[in-house]
């Protein structure tokens, strides 16, 4: 089977990935840290700051696959301090309209680039 991948050009890669990989009507998105796509680095600030820009590159990443937020029906959240899962779940909230997406939250030692958080997900298409 070829791999049918999405690409966004304005989302951000640290390592050799597609940022998502189609499986019939499902798309798998690989997991944001919350880069800067313009500069490439890592976004300063707040967990809040940080998942505001993970859900931004995500969302490019489903735009540029003709998705948006509303096909989406998984998310994995990863931080490196669940204390911060307040600050993430606000932000989170507003991204989404209900019947929310099902989700996992899991807490890590590490990230990459000493992100506070990463998140994936994975989409639909609708028939």
């Amino acid at each position: 089977m070829s791999r049918r991948t999405v690409n966004a050009s304005n989302a951000a890669a640290v390592g050799p990935y597609s940022h998502a990989t189609w499986a019939g009507d499902l798309l798998f998105c690989s997991g944001q840290t919350p880069l800067d796509p313009s500069t490439g680095k890592l976004v300063d600030g707040t967990v809040a700051d940080q998942t505001r820009q993970c859900f931004d590159n995500l969302f490019q990443v489903l735009e540029a696959a003709g998705l948006g937020s509303d096909d989406v029906v998984s998310v994995n959240v990863y931080l490196t301090d669940m204390s911060d899962f307040a600050q993430m779940n606000e932000i989170y909230a507003t991204r989404f309209s209900s019947p929310f997406p099902a989700r996992t939250t899991i807490g890590c030692a590490s990230l990459p680039l000493g992100a506070r958080i990463e998140i994936g997900l994975a989409a639909k298409r609708q028939s």
